[in-house]
């Protein structure tokens, strides 16, 4: 083998090939080593010395929930929303607006961004499922190692489960690739240069992991929605079982009932998602029991993605001299205008006076409004998605059209709609057509759109034909076909691994 290839592969940013040592000074919670401290007798490295060391890791790993909101929260709104009809692009920006106008390539810094960041994830957890058990302080049980791994394991499933559904075919990994040298190279190398799964084995690994979660992680806290918990567990495991590769609608309906049985229920008030209190100094509430897990941010952890979508109320002029992303759509804003549904749509939008006048006028400029101060909490899983997601199994399974309609009643009446008609209750294709309404009003600026088309198998319908009805969209590039479902495989990456193979269409 040549030495470059050698060289090149020791330089791959990969899942759990991720050099951590080139992050330590930027998050001070990893304070491990990264050298070896000894081996057990059996050869396993030991890399958590104590206790502290791996609790130190696993809240680093916590930390990446907020840390890294790039691609955790970020890149999720600008493809379940602005690449499906719910919201512009919202800047001129060349990488972001061939999300809007269906001309995304390989070369696109976003999606190479997310598939970067993804396997670093990976990589993250693989470190601690695989050497917490050699940890040196045998005073940690066998119950609390499972609960590590547990946790970590929840932690690989949600960044293999958002990467899956936007890039179809990816690699998964889940040891750490030993040093190259000339006695192991051919056995090392594929470790360096994995090849691509296909969807249904990487949904394979995901329900594996989540199914380990649920047997050991820690069960739901009432009183800190953030933990990779049990009812994380139940949520992700309804949602993959939604997804074509292992669709299995029954046990969607059983996970979500499972969620009901832990306690999970709608907020009253739909407005207490999202609501700041009255002085705007901070959030008013956290932990709502239609949370399941989120990212909280309190004075001296400000949420900055709140600058990247419109006005942080916390810090009023604070990021406001430039476009900002995810711009509301008018075909969305007449969505909510033609069901009357006011109190959503007050929820969602909200209009400023801006400097520019990209998609509206400046006087008059709508902004997403989801996330509205640096003391908003991300909210990654909620209860009115999954149990939304059940209303689809039960239609989809034809057998209780009843039951989805009252799932979707409930959905309206907590925001003053009247229930859905007699007609559409008793017609399985009018029902889907009003759940799927329901869903994007009710989920919008969520990330959920674009992946609710792709899952339905809505999206030629859906997207080639809102270019001509919402007259403020960019002209569309190229037409949505079934290729479009899968995001192309950033090129740099096929650059750097020869194994991996672009999806078809790009």
């Amino acid at each position: 083998m040549k030495k470059k290839y050698i060289y090149n592969a020791l330089s791959l940013l990969t899942g759990s090939l991720f050099l951590f040592s080139c992050s330590l000074n930027r998050d001070p919670l990893s304070d491990y080593s990264d050298v070896s401290q000894g081996k057990t007798e059996t050869g396993t490295q030991v890399v958590f010395k104590n206790k502290a060391e791996v609790e130190t890791y696993l809240a680093g790993i916590y930390q990446q929930m907020k840390d890294r909101q790039e691609h955790w929260y970020l890149d999720l709104l600008l493809i379940g929303d602005s690449h499906a009809d719910n919201s512009y692009a919202g800047t001129t920006g060349a990488e972001v607006v061939p999300f809007e106008n269906n001309s995304i390539e390989g070369s696109n810094s976003v999606v190479d961004r997310d598939w970067g960041r993804y396997l670093e994830d990976v990589g993250r957890a693989n470190r601690l499922i695989i050497y917490v058990d050699s940890v040196a302080d045998k005073s940690v049980s066998d119950t609390e190692i499972r609960t590590y791994k547990a946790q970590a394991k929840l932690f690989r499933a949600l960044a293999m489960f958002d990467m899956v559904r936007i890039f179809g075919s990816i690699p998964i990994i889940t040891t750490i690739a030993p040093d190259i040298t000339g006695d192991n190279v051919n056995e090392v190398y594929p470790q360096y240069f994995p090849k691509q799964a296909t969807e249904e084995e990487a949904y394979k690994q995901i329900e594996k992991d989540l199914m380990d979660g649920l047997a050991d992680a820690p069960a739901n806290n009432n009183g800190n929605k953030t933990l990779f918990t049990k009812s994380v567990a139940r949520a992700m495991l309804a949602k993959i079982y939604a997804e074509k590769p292992i669709r299995d609608y029954a046990k969607v309906i059983q996970f979500v009932d499972a969620l009901t049985a832990d306690g999970f229920d709608l907020n009253t008030n739909y407005s207490d998602l999202y609501a700041m209190n009255a002085s705007n100094t901070d959030l008013a509430q956290r932990n709502t029991k239609e949370s399941i897990l989120e990212a909280q941010f309190t004075a001296g952890g400000g949420n900055w993605a709140t600058w990247m979508f419109g006005r942080d109320l916390s810090n009023y002029d604070n990021n406001f001299t430039w476009a900002k992303w995810v711009t509301p759509s008018r075909d969305l804003i007449q969505a909510y205008t033609n069901e009357g549904d006011q109190i959503r749509l007050g929820q969602s939008v909200v209009y400023y006076t801006t400097t520019w006048s990209n998609y509206y006028p400046a006087n008059h400029y709508p902004f997403m409004f989801k996330l509205r101060s640096a003391f908003n909490s991300i909210v990654k899983l909620r209860y009115a998605d999954l149990l939304l997601l059940k209303a689809e199994a039960l239609i989809q399974q034809g057998s209780d059209l009843s039951g989805a309609a009252d799932i979707i009643d409930k959905i309206r009446t907590r925001v003053k709609l009247p229930k859905l008609s007699t007609a559409i209750r008793s017609n399985k294709d009018a029902l889907l057509d009003a759940y799927l309404k329901e869903r994007r009003l009710e989920l919008a600026f969520e990330g959920q759109r674009w992946f609710d088309l792709v899952r339905l198998d809505k999206v030629e319908a859906v997207m080639n034909s809102v270019y001509a009805k919402d007259a403020g969209r960019k002209a569309q590039v190229y037409p949505f076909t079934k290729n479009s479902y899968r995001l192309p495989i950033p090129q740099p990456k096929i650059d750097q691994n020869p194994n991996l193979v672009q999806n078809p269409g790009y």
